[in-house]
């Protein structure tokens, strides 16, 4: 393979990126998946290497998935336009693609050339071999393994800064470095995980790590004790978050929102009690990295280490703040309201013997509600257009399967990255379809009460609440995907019962609730809290009716 030279004064980051670019084009899609390859912009390169904060002297580099080596280029590039060049750069670069790796070399090689001319000493070792395993000891240490099952490795770990753009796929539980995860990942780990993890003890105390990763770590229950273990030692400096599902890595078709995580080395600092500050930026993709949105919030906002979640809000705007404040005001949960959120229970290629286009309800068939059949504050069954089977015959195996027909809430667990809602939710009604059964599909979540039943207000409080904007931007700072789970929504704080059967009681009297929807919400709480403000929270909940009513009239009242 005969890699190609540098052009006449190009610059190392343009030198790497066009080395990566070139690679990228000899292999298959299959190969770059499975190495995990998807190689960074230089605008995303250069944003990851600007968030460095460094001193004078030597400066030690981590790049434990260095590609062809575009994050170590843009970082030394950026110490030397800093105006703080240091005198030394030492880096320790991993790459397990062999071919790969002899690309990394000849970019380092041409970094260190380019550096020594501007009296830059400069140091690289490529490593070529997988990061984790290299380093399983410390895998094990950080998740609370027997090490000794591991060769102990004699490797620094006193790194200035990580610099990473790690892998992205899930590795399978037989996987030796899944094995030693299991502790603090439930399920199949995304390897990311493991390079965050490990990375951060490879740090000395005050050292940085910058990664640009899927937004997935930050909520949810499969990455919850990692992040009690990793966010227990790095404290959190910036996020940046891309909004486009597209654009950041626009070039190998990636459709994840992807953030950048900086945080700095500090063991057990989420003991003290200062009040630190966290940057949160936004940009659609690496195009308008220059033009980001940034905030400065107060990180017991956006990150509560007492917490048993450990969740990591990353709201990127003043709407999406305002609502934080607002939800997680509320008392209340569907736990705490006596009620449970599953998951449809017919899986359509499991039970593919039972499901027909057509059917006779509710003599022989059952109806089956789809994903496409909710629609925000309605259920529309059937669809004359839509071509899977919507009925479910009755048979002593589909019993199973059905729920009685009862008040739901239904929501969807999946939302088109077109949509501009994430939550989708609406009212079903006892006996809006004449069937004592109901076939819920697998991509549907269901509310209900188990041991009795939902009032018809309740259903219709809580699809409002679930349907307004005010929820939607609160489940945007904790969740980056399409896919709504039951155990987030279990986990979002709700209003009191009270609250929710008059919210309910005035949409379901209302002639059009979906269009009425924010305007209700928006103005009970902000009245609501503007009541209590005014005459304690005893007198608060006493005016409670009147912001409801004057909410309904359009605040004519």
């Amino acid at each position: 393979m005969e890699i190609p030279p540098p052009r006449e004064n190009e610059g190392p980051t343009s030198y790497a990126d066009r080395l990566g670019r070139w690679y990228s084009s000899l292999v298959s899609e299959d190969h770059k998946r499975s190495f995990g390859q998807y190689l960074t912009p230089p605008a995303v390169a250069q944003f990851l290497a600007g968030l460095f904060q460094h001193k004078d002297g030597l400066v030690r580099v981590l790049d434990p998935g260095a590609g062809s080596g575009i994050l170590t280029c843009a970082l030394a590039e950026y110490l030397v336009s800093s105006g703080k060049s240091p005198t030394r750069i030492e880096v320790r670069a991993y790459e397990n693609d062999p071919e790969l790796a002899a690309v990394l070399t000849h970019s380092l090689d041409y970094l260190r050339d380019r550096l020594w001319g501007k009296g830059i000493a400069f140091e690289s070792s490529v490593i070529t071999e997988d990061f984790i395993l290299a380093h399983s000891d410390v895998m094990c240490e950080v998740f609370g393994k027997n090490a000794k099952l591991f060769k102990r490795r004699q490797i620094p770990r006193d790194f200035d800064v990580v610099v990473c753009n790690p892998p992205y796929f899930k590795i399978p539980r037989s996987d030796p470095r899944a094995k030693a995860a299991n502790a603090v990942i439930h399920g199949q780990p995304n390897i990311y995980a493991l390079f965050m993890a490990v990375s951060a003890s490879m740090l000395k105390p005050g050292g940085q790590l910058i990664f640009i990763t899927p937004r997935s770590y930050t909520s949810g229950p499969y990455f919850r004790l990692f992040r009690e273990r990793f966010l227990a030692k790095m404290r959190p400096e910036s996020v940046h978050v891309f909004e486009s599902r597209t654009d950041a890595f626009k070039r190998d078709e990636i459709l994840q929102e992807n953030i950048i995580l900086k945080a700095e080395r500090h063991d057990a600092w989420a003991e003290t009690t200062n009040r630190d500050y966290i940057s949160v930026s936004s940009s659609q993709g690496a195009g308008d990295l220059r033009e980001s949105k940034k905030e400065k919030i107060r990180a017991d906002l956006i990150l509560d280490m007492s917490s048993r979640d450990k969740v990591l809000f990353v709201p990127t705007t003043h709407r999406q703040l305002d609502a934080m404040e607002i939800v997680r005001s509320w008392s209340g949960s569907l736990r705490k309201l006596g009620l449970e959120i599953s998951t449809g229970p017919v899986v359509p290629f499991r039970a593919v013997t039972l499901l027909e286009v057509e059917g006779s309800v509710p003599e022989s068939h059952a109806p089956l509600i789809w994903m496409q059949h909710v629609r925000a504050m309605s259920v529309q069954w059937p669809i004359a257009t839509n071509r899977k089977p919507q009925f479910v015959r009755l048979t002593e195996a589909a019993m199973k399967l059905l729920v009685p027909n009862r008040h739901y809430v239904l929501l969807r667990r999946f939302s088109a990255k077109e949509e501009e809602r994430r939550l989708v939710a609406a009212p079903y009604i006892k006996n809006r379809l004449a069937s004592p059964w109901l076939g819920l599909e697998n991509h549907l979540n269901y509310i209900h009460r188990p041991g009795g039943e939902l009032t018809e207000e309740e259903v219709w409080g809580l699809s409002v609440l679930y349907c307004s904007s005010m929820l939607d931007s609160f489940f945007r700072t904790l969740n980056g995907n399409t896919q709504v789970s039951a155990t987030e929504l279990r986990a979002m704080p709700l209003p009191e019962r009270e609250l929710i059967i008059e919210i309910g009681r005035i949409a379901r009297e209302g002639s059009h609730p979906l269009e009425s929807v924010d305007t209700l919400v928006e103005a009970v709480f902000r009245r609501r809290t503007q009541a209590i403000k005014r005459h304690g929270s005893r007198h608060g909940q006493g005016v409670l009716l009147d912001v409801l009513q004057d909410a309904a009239s359009g605040g004519k009242n």
